[in-house]
């Protein structure tokens, strides 16, 4: 049994736990300890608050996630000023093995370690990950987040990508029109300007500006809300053409990345569990011409875990440490 510290950074809050990995690279994680990044100077601030709040010493070895690309040689967090240095980043914490990775290279890694009955099938033929073959990982978020999981002769190997920042194709007339209104607001509209958790309210004004209503503005979390327990129609309406837009993209990653299996992850999908079956997302998912039935059968299911960010960073940790 290892124990390490787990990390999941993000630009709104940063969660920690300890995590006790089985033989198998399972993890099993201790108190989840969320703090807001704001609160905090830097990430050293926080992994002290952290190692208070734990009250005795931690573990030297860690495995952090952060929502941002990895590998340059300074990550910054968007809507954050926390400045990180890979190069340093272990002497910084006092750790002796480190593991940095990206958000959604953590949850693959999180898909590649939970069992059946957190991963139900939603659309598609019920059957399992490819021997050899690509399976996409994506969800909506504070982004878009887009990983892979290439299986070689049984073998899982997992593929940080930032498949989010793809251009934006609309497939409708709407979608032409909601693509123009973005043009005049971002130099370059990406599938993120959409499908995510700001592109509801990025669609919702959209949709209020070329039609000429008048609706009320709302904050983020309000307005999923909103859409979700349709106590606004106008909400609920950027909720429909938001999952008509998340299944075309999924669709069209799955084509690139290899059409046998797609995982939808994350705290805004699962909220959408009760809306996505009957909502446009599996038809646009299919629309793709003469792949048609191809990706009729592809198997779409939907990662569950309260804590998959952490869970995948810590699942991550024995794939490489530095």
């Amino acid at each position: 049994m290892t124990q390490i510290v787990a990390a999941d950074i993000g630009g709104t809050n940063a969660r920690f736990a300890l995590a006790t990995l089985d033989a198998a690279g399972v993890p099993t994680l201790g108190t989840v300890r969320k703090y807001k990044v704001a609160d905090h100077a830097s990430l050293q601030s926080c992994w002290a608050a952290f190692l208070a709040d734990e009250g005795g010493a931690l573990p030297t070895a860690a495995s952090i996630a952060f929502a941002t690309a990895i590998g340059r040689d300074v990550i910054k967090l968007t809507n954050s000023n926390w400045v990180i240095r890979p190069e340093t980043l272990a002497s910084d914490l006092g750790v002796h093995h480190l593991r940095l990775v990206n958000d959604f290279e953590a949850v693959a890694h999180a898909v590649k370690r939970l069992p059946a009955d957190n991963l139900p099938l939603l659309f598609g033929q019920d059957r399992p990950f490819p021997t050899d073959g690509g399976v996409t990982i994506l969800g909506p978020g504070t982004g878009l987040g887009v990983a892979m999981i290439a299986y070689d002769d049984g073998m899982p190997h997992v593929i940080a990508t930032e498949g989010g920042h793809l251009d934006f194709a609309p497939l409708d007339a709407i979608e032409g029109r909601i693509l123009d209104y973005l043009r005049g607001k971002f130099l370059r509209v990406s599938t993120e300007r959409i499908v995510s958790g700001p592109g509801l309210n990025n669609i919702y004004k959209a949709l209020a500006t070329i039609g000429h209503d008048r609706v009320m503005l709302m904050e983020d979390a309000e307005l999923w809300q909103a859409a979700l327990d349709g106590s606004d129609g106008f909400a609920r309406a950027a909720l429909e053409r938001f999952c008509l837009c998340y299944g075309a993209v999924a669709g069209d990653l799955a084509l690139a990345q290899g059409p046998h299996a797609v995982v939808l992850a994350g705290g805004l999908t699962q909220r959408m569990l009760d809306f996505l079956p009957a909502s446009g997302f599996h038809a646009r998912f299919k629309a793709k011409g003469r792949f048609e039935s191809l990706m009729a059968s592809v198997p779409i299911r939907c990662a569950i875990h309260d804590e998959i960010g952490l869970f995948g960073a810590a699942a991550a940790y024995r794939e490489k440490t530095a």
